[in-house]
């Protein structure tokens, strides 16, 4: 799987970037037609602890399942939406096995 991480205004360090790496790719056994993904991490500005925003968006055949979280810390934020994009992929599955 193809996977693009940019961070808008600011440099994300390598262990974040290995944190959502493995965690997307585990996503591959949920559904095999996946291209790759996008995901764009972004601070908030706003005065509450909950300003750290993860946005994927994944590319699989003729759909692209996207989420949008915000969290205290961006692995929080990462794993909600990846909870969320697991949920959408199960569910395309079901779509295309007819159920």
């Amino acid at each position: 799987m193809n996977i693009k991480i940019s961070a808008v205004h600011f440099k994300a360090d390598q262990k974040l970037e290995d944190f959502i790496t493995e965690k997307l790719e585990k996503l591959d056994k949920l559904h095999d037609g996946i291209i790759g993904a996008d995901v764009t991490l972004s601070l908030e500005n706003t005065d509450k602890p909950e300003n750290k925003t993860v946005d994927i968006r994944i590319k699989v055949r003729g759909y692209d399942p996207m989420a949008t979280k915000t969290a205290k810390t961006f692995e929080e934020a990462a794993d909600v939406a990846i909870e969320a994009l697991k949920k959408q992929l199960i569910k395309l599955k079901d779509k295309e096995r007819g159920n």
